[in-house]
């Protein structure tokens, strides 16, 4: 028997994780924490993914400062010592990269919508929970997989899954995630409409706003612009930024 909607421990779990809760907040939601071990597993999965997520940023930034000094050596004669470009130059490309992006974005009201994706997608953190051993072996691996970015033997897996349990929404929605990464649109979808259609499960917040990022990669304007204005409509977690994108859809 749910105690509350399960989709507002989604919201919560977020907020504690990141110290956003007043006090009595956080008292209340860790009592809530001592008896449920499926949220509490579920709030831990996510912390420990989000600081895996987080060091994952920093490589991607670091790869890209890289491929910036790169360019612009070349850019650069070298018979030209005045005008060579010091390595100490990337941690002030970096500060720009980190202070300049909100302005740099709400400032350029012609993004096209790989631009958008580019400065608003981000990876699915995928929940904990608890099934049956052999399910719970096989999402484990599949997890493993897909934290990896390792997607299609985690799609084989997830697939697995499903065979067995197709009403599972969690496996959906990480199925749909995982053919997303890779390109494979029309099975994105269909995954996240479908956890979307089932509409008491909570994951259709997430299924609501990686749909509208489908439509976006595959240029369904009016499909992508509905969704999101739902979404900014609602309480869902992603309404902020679905409020930002579409400023620049306009």
């Amino acid at each position: 028997m749910k105690i509350m909607k399960t989709i507002d421990f989604s919201y919560f779990i977020e907020r504690y994780n990141a110290g956003e809760m007043s006090e009595v907040e956080k008292q209340w939601f860790q009592k809530e924490l001592e008896g449920n071990k499926k949220l509490r597993d579920e709030a831990e999965f996510r912390k420990k993914l989000d600081l895996a997520l987080k060091n994952h940023d920093i490589i991607q930034l670091r790869s890209k400062l890289a491929e910036i000094e790169k360019r612009r050596a070349t850019e650069v004669p070298s018979k030209s010592p005045g005008k060579h470009i010091n390595m100490k130059y990337a941690a002030v490309i970096a500060g720009l990269i980190l202070l300049g992006s909100v302005a740099l974005f709400t400032g350029n009201k012609n993004l096209n919508n790989d631009e958008i994706l580019d400065r608003y997608y981000r990876s699915y953190e995928p929940p904990a929970g608890s099934r049956s051993e052999k399910v719970q072996t096989n999402l484990d691996d599949a997890i493993d997989y897909y934290v990896v970015a390792d997607y299609k033997p985690a799609i084989e897996l997830f697939t697995k899954i499903l065979q067995s349990n197709p009403g599972d929404m969690r496996t959906t929605l990480l199925y749909g995630v995982s053919n997303y990464e890779i390109k494979n649109f029309p099975a994105a979808k269909q995954s996240f409409r479908k956890v979307i259609q089932d509409n008491d499960n909570m994951y259709f917040e997430d299924a609501q706003w990686y749909l509208a990022l489908c439509y976006l990669k595959t240029n369904e304007q009016d499909q992508a612009v509905e969704q999101l204005n739902n979404i900014k409509n609602s309480s869902s977690i992603y309404r902020k930024d679905a409020r930002k994108i579409l400023r620049n859809l306009k």
